[in-house]
């Protein structure tokens, strides 16, 4: 049974200002999180002049990202569930702020990359913070909090390319890493200041292996998915990373299963409640990514095309905007129906909604409030759905595994975002046309993404739907409350 946290005994007026702080603080780690990983997006077209360096190696200033975030978080929510959630945190928002004062320092193309790769460790900050929270809070209070968390990726999103657009445009490229070395900074004093080291710890000696396995497969697999486009899905540098993969990762599978204390507990995994979530998680990822994607691409289209805007990068953000608003608004309401009606309901329901945004843009990706209401609608149930994967995984793992298993859902999340990145490449490469001399996607080609996008979303709502009732749901509270009543009715008769 839940124990309420140190915070739970500190609440309302008298409770100290650390205490009332910790939801804020850990918050704006998330939304920091992820405005460093989007800042460099509208660097790219510039960047090969910028640094003297080929579009290709540019390219990995965001791949160096996503492959040391995908390594990195689960190995630090071990971590953190063996030596100290906030000591691990605190130390993955140093590294993020590291990187960031290299860029500031370097134009170098080799120390972007190698800094980029050091700020892939704040991916770990969401599941860091939600297990906190969950050691920390009373349960009447924490799904509201652990669903603010989960918002705060799209949050972040929507917030830095137009914010890292305009600092672009306006001022040296520079500048804008050292405003984030600034937030940065911010962030680890604040959570050294308002967090308290978590007493919940599983004690034992941290499987080296295991990490260096699951970092080389991942590597492979995610090297493989991201370059595949590039190098040819064919071609025997993509084929050898997926069979190398295969062959890591099935090594990596046996020494979990026979691992005193494994990086990974695979017989936690294996049950239907968290292995079906997992699951779910890598086709919401899937689904969600698809938006940014191939949203930011449309309107930015030349109008030649016949459908495109012809938007900058500034007011391509502004369009995105709207849908971080709405992932903050729409947070606690999605605590609310997973209160009442359990998470995998309130995940279901997200991704439900995911679909019905694609349907939105499949009937109309021409006019822009259209775009802008269906691309809301998508990180509507986004916001639902990313609410409520931590919230199954927190009510199915020990209090002592909620870091490590959150980091391995969101691990699941970052896949389904690599695969769907490399799906709409596919797709729009295949049906794209001349215009202007230069290959531009096609209208077609954007509405079949949509529809993949729309697909996926469906099968994660089925994949949460097969999840296992939670017994503390109100509907199967309700039909315990039934059978008592059928008892009671019994015994009187008797």
């Amino acid at each position: 049974m839940d124990q309420p946290g140190p915070i739970a005994r500190t609440t309302g007026a008298a409770a100290p200002l650390r205490d009332r702080l910790t939801i804020p603080v850990l918050a704006f780690g998330g939304i920091l999180m992820a405005v460093m990983q989007t800042v460099v997006v509208p660097l790219l077209p510039d960047l090969p002049r910028l640094t003297g360096a080929s579009a290709g190696a540019v390219s990995w200033t965001v791949t160096a990202t996503l492959l040391s975030g995908a390594v990195l978080t689960p190995v630090l929510g071990r971590a953190g569930d063996m030596y100290g959630k906030r000591r691990v945190l605190t130390s993955a928002l140093a590294l993020m702020t590291v990187g960031s004062v290299m860029c500031a320092l370097s134009s170098d193309i080799t120390v972007l990359i190698t800094a980029r790769a050091l700020q892939g460790a704040a991916a770990s900050v969401v599941p860091l913070s939600i297990s906190i929270l969950r050691d920390e809070l009373p349960p009447e209070r924490r799904g509201s909090a652990v669903a603010l968390m989960s918002s705060t990726v799209g949050i972040g999103a929507a917030l830095g390319l137009p914010l890292a657009a305009l600092v672009v445009q306006y001022y040296d490229w520079h500048t804008m890493f050292w405003l984030t070395t600034a937030l940065g900074v911010l962030g680890v004093c604040a959570v050294w200041w308002a967090v308290k080291e978590s007493p919940v710890r599983e004690p034992g000696r941290f499987d080296i292996p295991g990490a260096l396995g699951l970092a080389a497969g991942l590597v492979c697999l995610l090297l493989g998915v991201s370059q595949g486009g590039q190098w040819g899905w064919g071609s025997a540098r993509v084929l050898g990373l997926f069979a190398a993969t295969v062959v890591i990762l099935a090594l990596w599978w046996w020494w979990q299963l026979r691992a005193e204390k494994p990086l990974v507990d695979l017989r936690l995994v294996s049950r239907p409640r968290v292995g079906l979530s997992h699951v779910a998680a890598l086709l919401t990822g899937f689904a969600f990514y698809a938006n940014s994607l191939v949203t930011a691409q449309l309107v930015q289209a030349p109008k030649a095309t016949g459908y495109g805007l012809g938007l900058s990068i500034v007011e391509t953000g502004l369009c995105l905007l709207p849908g971080g608003v709405t992932m903050l608004l729409f947070s606690p309401l999605s605590a609310r129906i997973s209160a009442s009606r359990g998470p995998r309901v309130t995940l279901a329901l997200g991704a439900a909604v995911i679909a019905c945004g694609y349907v939105v843009r499949i009937a109309d990706s021409r006019d822009l409030w259209m775009i802008i209401l269906g691309a809301t609608v998508v990180s509507t149930g986004t916001t639902l759905a990313y609410s409520a994967l931590p919230t199954l995984i927190l009510r199915a793992v020990p209090a002592e595994q909620t870091a490590s298993a959150n980091g391995v859902n969101v691990l699941m999340r970052t896949i389904g975002q690599a695969t769907s990145s490399a799906a709409v490449a596919a797709v729009l490469v295949h049906h794209s046309g001349p215009v202007g001399g230069a290959l531009v996607p096609t209208l077609h080609g954007y509405l079949l993404a949509f529809g993949m996008a729309c697909a996926v979303a469906l099968v994660a709502g089925a994949a949460a739907l097969s999840i296992p009732g939670d017994p503390g749901t109100g509907a199967t509270r309700r039909a315990r409350g039934r059978t008592r009543d059928r008892h009671d009715e019994a015994l009187e008769g008797a």
